[in-house]
Order: structure tokens, then C-alpha cells, then sequence
């Protein structure tokens, strides 16, 4: 009888101590999820709006209206890797975003 209580009073303790953060885990996770969508999602250059564009990697708002403006004054990209034309991208931005890119 008394390992029974003693086990009963152990599964407690450890529900105590360890269900939040077990419970707050499980609630990241969904959150976690969307952001490793985010991060697989393929963005449409030739599409994509501003707030679209930032999500790359290392593209901040200057550089998305760049890709923008580039866009409206010679046409749609023809190929991902033509977004290197665009000032303020190099070969290390297309590196960290080349699987990311879309023309189509």
C-alpha cells in the first residue's frame, strides 16, 4: 500500500512540475509548423507584393520596392535567378533564397 502512495504521490509531482511545460510545448507547436511553412514557402517574384517579398531571407522593404520597381520598368523576371539584376541583391541573398524563388 505504501508504493502506491509513493508512486501516486511521484506521477503528482511530475505532472506538477513538468504538465506546463509539456502543455506549453504542445501549444508551440502549430505555432512552429506555420513558421517552418513560411520558411518552405516559394514566393512568386513577379507576383509578389511587398509585404510577400520580405519574407526572404535578408530582404527588408528597400530591397522588396527595388524588386518592385524593377519588375514595372523592364517586365517579369524570366528566370529566379534574374533577381540578381535588382541593386542590393547579390550572390548572397539569391544563395540564402534560391530555393524560395518563383517566376511562375
Amino acid at each position: 500500500m505504501h508504493a502506491h502512495r509513493l508512486l501516486a504521490l511521484g506521477a503528482a509531482l511530475l505532472i506538477t512540475v513538468f504538465g506546463p511545460a509539456a502543455a506549453g510545448w504542445a501549444a508551440d507547436e502549430p505555432r512552429d509548423r506555420a513558421i517552418q511553412s513560411a520558411a518552405e514557402e516559394r514566393i512568386n517574384i513577379n507576383t509578389a507584393t511587398e509585404a510577400e517579398l520580405v519574407r526572404l531571407k535578408g530582404i527588408g522593404r528597400n530591397v522588396a520596392r527595388r524588386i518592385i520597381e524593377y519588375r514595372e520598368a523592364h517586365g517579369e523576371f524570366k528566370k529566379p535567378e534574374d533577381i540578381r539584376k535588382v541593386s542590393g541583391v547579390g550572390k548572397g541573398l539569391w544563395e540564402q533564397n534560391r530555393d524560395r524563388i518563383a517566376v511562375k
